[in-house]
């Protein structure tokens, strides 16, 4: 079942006829057409007060888009602002009410533009000629995957032109995995601009390699039949996922709400799924917990300096676009259960708009036991863990990345990222080394990478004026009050000014939003603490070029003031960058970060030591970290989640007054 999408919020997506108006505005009044791209067109996402006072029945603030447009010819982006409602919210016309060109930057590389050089890679007589002396003539079972470019790695000769890097892949028939098929040492660099050959560059030492015998299928009519008969895995045997009385969830437009919680759900080209607005009811008060959450970059530096993958650092989120990445998702097969979808409108290159279907899944799942306890007279309490899911799921390139946000009964909020989908891979010649990746399949290695994922986490607890607290467990000094040693005490020091912190494995070091403003019935300060998991060192030297361009991954934890202008940690335009100009830029101001709107900002990610398990198609590889009350709460917020029935009876509740 698909639930419609309406703009009836001041936070929901663009619609489609917004995107109409706002790109034939510009082609009005600023002749953006053929010739240019609209890489960009994103909401103005109104600000906190404004949207409170809408909720309330004030003024529904102004409707915005900012676009960006890259005019191909002059090799120089613009960014818009187009007011939609009339300029004066009377409804009318669309209004441009800003236009600047931004010089010396790449905006992010479109779906189109990718799509556009494989074909224009493929037909091109130079690359033909140059694969047939590589012995690859069927140009059909050719596939094209051009990356976008490190700034510091631009030739020279190109610099100022929008450069990408192709690597070439041959399938070995029709519908076969085309990654099983690297052709190794040949890259081509192409003007995206201009769609222009720039260079063939063509490794005689890789030439000279062999082709080994590779094993990659993983399509079921495509594995040898050796294979197939091999398999001794009996039957799997049904499991459904049911409701009876429907699912206990609510869905009006993009307001979700679950048990206690709320939520409302956007969605951008940059970043995909995006929660506004957590809160969740306590008693008779509906309690701020986020007013926005997402990630904003993903970074993905491969480690083999060989010359098929030096040049593999990939900012999929502000190169691509997790949105634009996104897939539509099918029931059985991506979620399970009672589910509700969102579908989501995006935008081609032209400003054409498009509906992803299924784009968003939202269902609840059985998470096991909440809590229980058997008493000494053999009574029991039971009760049954729920988790609501939301999830959108992306395909860049050759990975897929699943993002799972996960509320649960007892108030607290999990991300998980699953990694599936083909690894990248190399051939090399009998007797040759392959020290920065895994041998997993005949003469073919994959190398070492990693995923740093960067979550956004603008948390409201209890209000927007919160303070970021560092928490550590210390060993207490042995003396009379501890003779033996066994003391341990908590020690927390506030954030006061921005800026990056690590992790502590000795002190278990973890993070608390707290709002120092108010108490809960204990006395304490409400809060949410980060619980991290996932993290992993980025093991560059320093003067890296990569640090240098994505300094956000040196550090798991980083701490600013909100401002929206700031929302991507490595700059807004990363396409051939040199340096970062995101948070390591922006924490040099040293602004104060207590008692005020602040954002929590978390690197985690994969540290892939690639695997022959992982090979042909790697199984889903799991990340998460956690948001939990720490004093939100004065007590078990979960007591009052009723015993399940069970199978015979309430015997999930054998106290007197509850079943036996």
């Amino acid at each position: 079942m698909t639930t419609p999408t309406t703009c009836a919020h001041p936070l929901d997506p663009p619609t489609a006829d917004e995107l109409t108006a706002a790109t034939a505005l510009l082609a009005r009044e600023k002749g953006v057409g053929d010739g240019w791209r609209l890489t960009a067109m994103e909401l103005v996402e109104p600000a906190k007060a404004d949207v409170d006072t809408a909720e309330q029945g004030g003024p529904v603030p102004p409707r915005r888009l900012r676009v960006v447009a890259y005019d191909r010819a002059a090799v120089l982006a613009h960014v818009a602002v187009v007011r939609l409602d009339g300029g004066d919210g009377t409804g009318g016309e669309p209004v441009l009410e800003s236009w600047e060109a931004v010089p010396g930057v790449q905006p992010n590389v479109t779906v189109d533009e990718w799509t556009e050089a494989d074909a224009v890679l493929r037909a091109h007589p130079d690359v033909v000629a140059a694969l047939a002396a590589r012995g690859v003539t069927d140009l059909d079972l050719v596939f094209m995957d051009t990356w976008c470019f490190s700034g510091p790695l631009v030739p020279e000769r190109w610099a100022g032109r929008r450069v990408g890097s192709s690597d070439t892949w041959v399938r070995k028939a029709p519908g076969a995995n085309p990654y099983a098929g690297p052709v190794g040492g040949f890259h081509c660099l192409i003007d995206l601009g201009t769609m222009e050959l720039l260079e063939i560059e063509d490794d005689p030492a890789a030439a000279s390699v062999p082709r080994p015998s590779v094993m990659g299928e993983y399509v079921p009519s495509l594995l040898p039949a050796e294979l197939r008969e091999a398999s001794t895995r009996p039957p799997i045997a049904p499991l459904d996922v049911t409701q009876p009385e429907g699912p206990g969830f609510t869905v009006e437009g993009n307001l979700l709400t679950w048990q206690n919680w709320s939520v409302r759900i956007g969605f951008t080209g940059r970043e995909g799924l995006v929660l506004h607005r957590l809160t969740y009811r306590d008693g008779d008060r509906v309690r701020s917990v986020a007013g926005r959450m997402s990630f904003a970059e993903m970074v993905v530096p491969y480690r083999d300096p060989s010359v098929d993958h030096a040049r593999r650092t990939a900012f999929d989120i502000g190169e691509w676009g997790l949105g634009f990445m996104t897939t539509s998702l099918e029931l059985g097969c991506d979620c399970l259960g009672e589910i509700r979808y969102l579908d989501a409108t995006l935008h081609d290159s032209h400003g054409a708009p498009y509906t992803i279907r299924n784009a968003i899944c939202l269902h609840e799942e059985d998470d096991a036991v909440l809590w229980k306890h058997v008493d000494h007279g053999g009574a029991a309490e039971v009760r049954r863990s729920r988790r609501f899911v939301i999830s959108f799921h992306v395909t860049v390139a050759n990975y897929e990345y699943l993002v799972y946000w996960r509320l649960y009964l007892d108030g607290t909020i999990e991300c998980e990222v699953r990694a599936t989908g083909i690894m990248v891979v190399t051939a090399f010649a009998e007797g040759q080394e392959h020290p920065h990746g895994t041998l997993v399949d005949e003469r073919t290695y994959a190398p070492f990478h990693q995923h740093f994922l960067v979550a956004r986490l603008d948390l409201d607890v209890d209000g927007r004026e919160n303070t970021v607290v560092r928490s550590e467990t210390r060993i207490a000094p042995t003396g009379p009050g501890n003779p033996d040693g066994l003391g341990l005490v908590q020690a927390t020091e506030p954030i006061t000014t921005e800026g990056y912190d690590d992790l502590s494995w000795e002190t278990q070091r973890t993070w608390k939003v707290v709002n120092e403003r108010t108490t809960n019935g204990l006395g304490t300060h409400p809060s949410y603490k980060l619980v991290p998991g996932g993290a992993i060192p980025p093991m560059f030297a320093p003067g890296s070029p990569v640090l240098e361009r994505a300094g956000v991954i040196a550090h798991p934890v980083w701490v600013t003031p909100n401002d929206p202008e700031q929302r991507w940690p490595s700059g807004e335009f990363v396409v051939q960058s040199t340096r970062d100009h995101g948070l390591p830029e922006w924490v040099r101001a040293g602004r104060p970060t207590q008692d005020t709107d602040v954002v929590l900002w978390y690197v985690f990610g994969i540290h892939h030591v690639t695997r022959p398990e992982d090979w042909p198609v790697m199984p889903s590889d799991a990340v998460r970290f956690e948001l939990k009350p720490f004093g939100f709460f004065d007590r078990n917020p979960a007591l009052d989640v009723p015993p399940p029935p069970g199978h015979g009876g309430d015997h999930c509740s054998t106290h007197e007054g509850h079943g036996h």
